[in-house]
């Protein structure tokens, strides 16, 4: 078979083992962990593309990150596919191919050698630890900004091999635009110049072409007198010549020579490159720490850091190797066991001097490791991000060093175990097809734990049963589901994990609430708001438990407080326009609600409070104007159905309040009832 058929075949391949092993998230809907935050609920994607969106996307920091591309990237699936879950996994499954088939085809290039590389990208493709990254659409940013990494790679091979200033500025503009998708991408820069080391040899002088052919020439005796060597081995013989006169002794290969005079210019050349990484690293650093992300060093102290870092690097190796009890949230667990962190220290120091000593010798392997615990540096946890211990997504592309690690090590490792050249193809191909299938096998396992998030958090609880942020989490998927008694019960467990959970305190709240004890509400809000004195959501929810309790004025006052600290609060708005009503104060309310439109032109209620509101001030015509535009946003809005029945019928159109009526007792027929009869009408 021609190469350029074995290549085509690896193609073929690569996209049918990543297919077969991701296809069920075709069957998979949203989940709860961030799903709504960025996309199902956020009303800056649910429009699309549009020059506002657009707008929002380039200058928010919402749910503390700045990546423009990445909300972009979502705008684009709901302009397409509105919100059907399964074509916004599906985009992430492309995606995830595509970089795929980029692995292969950068280090192919670069190194020439396809089936190693065919290797490496196969262990990336259906590798468990990466189903996180493919399965959850809020990951998106994972697979895009690893799209234009890969992309960044194959723009500088071009470049090194054409060094001009339109090839670099590709490599410049690809590493800008994945930084704008995921700023993960910082270590990137760091990355190409391992690779100046290996496998593109920049480190070296360059060799005149009478020096390669030379070379060549030798590399091809020293080939032949090999095969002499092995064909007199096997038939027993001692290996001296036919003379008596010596031994055939294998060529070493040259140590090679790195001079500073050619590693400075490198460094040189990524200086662009680098400052788009320190400008990254401080936009990141101000929105996550500005979104309340950034834990700060009383809740996590430099000890617990670093201990739990360095742990956390044997543990991405030990899941890497055996990829089982894989889960969406591992809690953080404290300081851990001094034996822990002693035995980390010494594996980690070992194998790093171990790998540097023999760069010159096994370059890969060198590159290959420098590779993984390099770009894990960013999300390792010396700058706390979240309450995690570490995350599955996290590996996506630090464990291709590992890959490549295993794909140019494992060959050579056999070739000494077994130096004739036939038995290590047959025991390289057992070898790769057994852990392939394995992997494949669990990753089809995992996927299918993202189905929904029963069987996500479910199974995550199995794997850490005291995972605060699961319990609360499974509270709200019960609470969305209407078992009320269930979601407290997973909120009352989170809250005994961890005392100072403030969500688990509000959404316990909101439970109470529904279930018509405003007053138990009311006590789960304070001690949220006690916890974040900065809690918007807490402040708007109990001045809604303070309106059914008949408190207009401390209803008002948590509005006020909820409005201040996130003036873009539509909802708190819309409840303080409705508070004002109450009071008699229409003007204000019809204010509010127009705050409430401005910040969300798609909140049907604001529209029906707008228009009972105008109801009441006697301008009938302008409340049926903002009760078509309810009804228009929400065809199923049966009170917005009924407000118009009654503005209709205060104007005397009687068939079209009959008709209004009609609709609206769909959902609620005793309310339409009673208001025909009081009109004289018959149902």
């Amino acid at each position: 078979m021609s190469t350029k058929k074995q290549i085509q075949l690896i193609y073929l391949f690569l996209m049918a083992a990543a297919l077969i092993a991701f296809w069920q998230v075709n069957y998979c809907n949203f989940v709860d962990i961030d799903d709504p935050l960025y996309v199902a609920k956020n009303i800056h994607i649910r429009d699309g593309i549009t020059t506002e969106a657009m707008r929002w996307a380039f200058t928010t920091g919402y749910a503390s990150n700045w990546h423009p591309l990445t909300w972009m990237s979502h705008m684009l699936d709901v302009q397409l596919f509105g919100l059907n879950p399964r074509w916004h996994h599906l985009s992430n499954l492309l995606l995830h191919i595509a970089n795929t088939l980029l692995l292969f085809w950068v280090f192919h290039r670069m190194t020439k050698a396809p089936w190693k590389s065919a290797f490496a990208a196969a262990l990336f493709a259906i590798h468990p630890l990466h189903v996180e990254s493919v399965a959850w659409v809020s990951e998106r940013k994972d697979v895009l900004s690893t799209f234009f990494w890969m992309l960044t790679m194959g723009a500088y091979i071009h470049y090194v091999a054409h060094p001009r200033l339109k090839n670099y500025l590709a490599v410049f503009i690809f590493f800008a635009l994945g930084l704008m998708a995921k700023p993960m991408l910082v270590t990137l820069p760091f990355v190409l110049l391992l690779l100046d080391f290996w496998p593109l040899q920049r480190f070296e002088p360059k060799k005149s072409a009478r020096q390669t052919r030379t070379e060549a020439s030798r590399q091809g005796a020293g080939s032949v007198e090999r095969a002499q060597l092995s064909a007199k081995k096997r038939k027993g013989k001692s290996g001296k010549t036919a003379a008596g006169q010596g031994t055939v002794k294998e060529e070493k290969p040259a140590d090679r020579t790195y001079q500073w005079a050619l590693i400075r210019p490198l460094i040189r050349e990524k200086i662009p490159l680098f400052a788009l990484t320190a400008l990254s690293c401080i936009v990141t650093y101000t929105v996550q720490q500005k979104g309340g992300s950034v834990a700060s060093i009383a809740a996590f102290s430099p000890g617990v850091r670093i201990a739990n870092a360095l742990v956390s690097y044997i543990i991405y190796i030990a899941k890497t190797l055996w990829p089982v009890n894989l889960a969406v949230y591992y809690p953080l667990p404290g300081l851990q066991p001094i034996w822990q962190v002693l035995g980390a220290v010494v594996f980690l120091g070992a194998v790093t001097f171990t790998v540097i000593r023999t760069a010159k010798r096994l370059p890969y392997l060198t590159v290959g490791w420098l590779w993984f615990a390099g770009t894990l540096v960013p999300v390792i946890g010396i700058v706390q991000v979240g309450s995690q211990a570490m995350a599955d997504r996290y590996s996506y592309i630090p464990l291709i060093g590992l890959f490549v690690m295993a794909a140019w090590g494992i060959p050579d490792l056999l070739k000494k175990w077994r130096p004739t050249l036939e038995p290590r193809k047959e025991a390289l191909f057992a070898l790769s097809a057994l852990v392939l299938l394995s992997l494949l096998i669990v990753t089809r396992t995992q996927v299918g734990y993202w189905r929904n998030d029963f069987a996500l958090y479910d199974h995550s609880l199995k794997v850490a049963s005291l995972s605060d942020v699961i319990h609360y989490n499974r509270g709200i998927a019960y609470g969305e589901l209407g078992n009320l008694r269930q979601a407290i019960s997973d909120y009352d467990r989170a809250i005994e994990i961890n005392l100072k959970y403030a969500d688990a305190y509000n959404n316990r709240g909101v439970a109470y609430g529904k279930l018509g004890d405003p007053r138990q509400a009311i006590s789960d809000y304070d001690a949220a708001i006690k916890i974040n004195p900065e809690y918007a959501e807490a402040y708007n929810n109990r001045g809604v438990a303070y309106n059914e309790l008949s408190n207009l004025r401390q209803a008002i006052s948590d509005f006020d407080r909820a409005v201040e600290i996130n003036p873009e609060y539509a909802e708190a708005y819309n409840n303080r326009g409705a508070t004002y009503g109450a009071l008699g104060d229409q003007r204000t309310a019809i204010s509010d609600f127009d705050r409430a439109i401005e910040i969300d032109p798609k909140y049907a209620e604001a529209y029906n409070n707008r228009g009972a509101t105008y109801d009441k001030l006697g301008d009938q015509r302008q409340a049926i104007s903002d009760y078509d535009r309810a009804i228009e946003i929400n065809p199923k809005y049966a009170v917005a159905y009924y407000n118009r029945g009654v503005a209709h019928a205060t104007l005397g159109n009687r068939s079209k309040a009959m008709e209004d009526m009609k609709t609206a007792a769909r959902f609620d027929i005793q309310s339409a009832k009673s208001f025909l009869k009081s009109q004289g009408m018959n149902w």
